[in-house]
């Protein structure tokens, strides 16, 4: 059975929209077991989750990119898993990274980024979308991978849209194919 953890925030909803769905791609993968941890407005976790991550094969992160980066409950909880990281806690855990923000660029790249050397720094594996980008004329937001993330899944929350409305669904489908393919990885290398 592979142990999957998705940690994240949310400051508007969109990115725990975008969290859901990861969720759902990993826990379609027979015998995977996902758990998901949402990091609060003060930038905390649940109780127990540092101890839920240590267990997990693979910790998926995710932030929205607010100002070209993580937002700062995400960085708070990044500093924090300085205590595992001394340890080598998280070593050869699969890692991977999703973001959403409100225009089509947006600089999501940087928060992948960041997603990633955090994952570095803990010593774990990376892994990326895996996808071909939607890229002609004749595709559009309800495409998978229209953002073309090859990192980590991006999507696209316009400004004035509710959670409700967005990250519209080509985005979602793009975020349940990360955590599903996540979710085999880890059943393999288990």
């Amino acid at each position: 059975m592979a142990s999957i953890a998705i940690v994240y925030f949310s400051g508007y909803g969109h990115t725990a929209k975008q969290a859901e769905a990861v969720r759902e791609g990993a826990a379609g993968v027979a015998g995977a077991k996902v758990e998901i941890y949402r990091i609060d407005a003060e930038g905390n976790l649940p109780d127990g989750a540092f101890d839920a991550l240590g267990q997990a094969d693979a910790i998926i992160y995710g932030s929205p990119t607010y100002m070209g980066g993580p937002a700062w409950q995400f960085k708070k909880f990044a500093d924090a898993s300085s205590k595992p990281w001394f340890v080598q806690a998280w070593k050869n855990k699969l890692a991977a990274g999703f973001t959403t923000s409100a225009s089509v660029n947006g600089d999501k790249g940087s928060t992948i980024n960041y997603l990633f050397t955090l994952s570095q720094q803990h010593g774990q594996i990376w892994v990326g979308t895996g996808l071909m980008p939607a890229n002609t004329k004749a595709h559009g937001p309800a495409d998978v991978n229209w953002t073309a993330g090859f990192g980590g899944a991006l999507a696209i929350a316009p400004s004035d849209a509710s959670p409700d409305e967005a990250p519209r669904s080509g985005d979602l489908e793009t975020a349940r194919q990360l955590g599903r393919r996540v979710a085999e990885l880890a059943a393999k290398f288990g």
